[in-house]
């Protein structure tokens, strides 16, 4: 056998499978052999061998089947839709897959890969019990108390209301079987989403629970499943989770019914100007102005005030760290829920943009614009008179509509800047860049457009219906508002210490001190 070996190291050292397969044959005669000198070996091909094995081992080892990345049985109490659901998306990720259910019956629906049983049974297979049966059935699982002890029990269930029940329903399952370790995850996923693998917000799981290593159990899952987990903490977020999936569009709630709001009013406002004045002193019948008149005047003003809302509240935040000289102090509520749904309140100022644009598309096209036009010309044509061409309200048009175009161009690049598919390819600084400067100077150009197409209403007193301004005149109010009060905040002597003062720098540190403990302490 040594003559042997050195034949064999010399001839194949070199050779990673000839080492594996000396490797598979020094340990077989292990026990013939005490030490490395036993071989026969010189020193040096001692050393040589000691140093090569040293080396490959780890190779070797890697090469070698790695039977601790065998999966864990995962148990599904219920065969409703979603476990049905659930249990099919582990099975493709290669987990062992058991139903406990009331009827151990195998039905067509059930995948076929996975064993149905009674939930005693069920749950001593595995380590890991998902319960997707509502709160109310829970009862069944009381008796089952002992056999659940130690495992890891993970909540899928929802509500039908917000705040349904005083605890969570991961809560409620903890103090109903106090052994288990309780995790709240899957809920915010749909069956539908689980066997049609929809992507974005729908791989969302979010997770929760107050043990650390039943939730990573948990996370590992999610991950298998091609999810995107997000830990929330202990159980106690369970109750904001279950909230989650029944929440209609919250952040969408003020810009929509403040749109709806403002709408309303310059709607009910242009028709008394446009409509019922003029059937009322000039007995004109401007009624079909409601199908697109009105709208095409109410939604570039709804857009330009809904713009200007959103960098209102930047502008009410630095005044207010002007005032208090630190930015260690809460904002007011409302001014926080504003600021929070200002890539909502864009985006309705965007839809009413483009509507908008639609709108002005249409109007070459409309009865009563080829009726004007035409009117306009058979009068030339009677009086043998033409209008000359007016440079100033060439200038004008051209302008406003040169100002439209490149305010909507920067409006729609606010837009797409705004979805989490480019915003993630980009990092904070471009991202600011595009949203705060680009943003204002979309906001100018859009007050801009507005002022040149309606300043000539402004020293008009026929525009003056009832003593009413028209509706442009009032669109400009909020937008106005906000450039002053930006040109001001620019100024250095304001600039340099609003710049500190978020740099964290404090004109006061006694009073954040004391407004610090006042939050705290309401916070306790």
């Amino acid at each position: 056998m040594p003559t042997g070996l050195s034949s064999f190291l010399h001839s194949g050292l070199g050779n990673r499978t000839s080492l594996q397969l000396l490797r598979s044959l020094l340990l077989h005669h292990k026990q013939h052999l005490t030490s490395w000198e036993s071989t026969g070996l010189p020193r040096e091909t001692q050393l040589r061998l000691s140093g090569r094995m040293n080396k490959i081992s780890p190779n070797t080892m890697a090469l070698a089947p790695n039977t601790s990345n065998k999966k864990q049985t995962v148990c599904i109490f219920g065969t409703g839709d979603f476990g049905r659901a659930l249990g099919h998306k582990m099975i493709q990720a290669g987990y062992p897959v058991v139903f406990g259910s009331r009827s151990t019956q195998t039905s067509s629906l059930i995948p076929k890969e996975a064993e149905v049983l009674s939930h005693a049974e069920a749950a001593q297979k595995a380590a890991i019990i998902i319960i997707a049966i509502q709160r109310q059935h829970y009862n069944f699982l009381t008796p089952l108390t002992e056999i659940l002890r130690g495992k890891v029990l993970v909540d899928v269930s929802n509500n039908l209301k917000i705040n349904q029940y005083p605890e969570s329903n991961a809560e409620y399952l903890a103090q109903l079987v106090p052994g288990a370790k309780v995790v709240k995850a899957f809920n915010t996923v749909s069956a539908w989403a689980l066997q049609s693998g929809a992507l974005d917000a729908s791989r969302q799981v979010f997770v929760c629970g107050d043990d650390m290593e039943a939730k990573q159990m948990v996370t590992d899952i999610v991950h298998a499943l091609g999810l995107t987990p997000l830990d929330q903490g202990s159980l106690l977020a369970a109750q904001e989770i279950e909230n989650y999936p029944l929440q209609l569009f919250p952040m969408w709630k003020f810009p929509i019914l403040l749109s709806l709001g403002l709408t309303t009013f310059f709607f009910f406002y242009s028709l008394i100007r446009d409509v019922i004045y003029p059937y009322v002193y000039e007995k004109k019948d401007f009624s079909f102005f409601i199908a697109i008149s009105i709208p095409n005047r109410i939604c570039p003003i709804l857009a330009l005030i809904l713009l200007a809302l959103v960098y209102l509240p930047g502008v009410l935040a630095a005044i207010i760290q002007l005032y208090r000289g630190t930015k260690y102090h809460r904002f007011p509520d409302w001014l926080d829920k504003w600021m929070l749904c200002r890539k909502q309140l864009g985006l309705v100022a965007l839809a009413f943009a483009f509507v908008h644009v639609l709108y002005t598309l249409v109007i070459p096209i409309r009865s009563f614009v080829r009726w004007k036009i035409s009117s306009q010309i058979v009068s030339q044509v009677l009086n043998n008179k033409t209008q000359p061409l007016d440079n100033t309200n060439a200038w004008l048009s051209d302008s406003y509509l040169a100002l439209g175009i490149l305010g909507f161009f920067l409006f729609v690049l606010l837009g797409i800047t705004s979805l989490p598919s480019v915003s993630n390819n980009v990092n904070w600084r471009e991202f600011r860049f595009v949203q705060s400067k680009l943003g204002y100077l979309t906001l100018i150009l859009c007050t801009a457009h507005t002022m040149v197409y309606g300043g000539k209403w402004f020293l008009n007193p026929s525009s003056y219906r009832w003593y009413l301004p028209h509706a442009y005149m009032l669109s400009l109010i909020v937008p106005c508002t906000v450039l002053v009060v930006k040109c001001v905040l620019i100024f250095p002597c304001l600039d340099k210490p609003l710049r500190k003062i978020r740099q964290g720098w404090e004109r006061n540190p006694q009073y954040s001190e004391q407004s610090n403990y006042i939050i705290n302490k309401s916070a306790v």
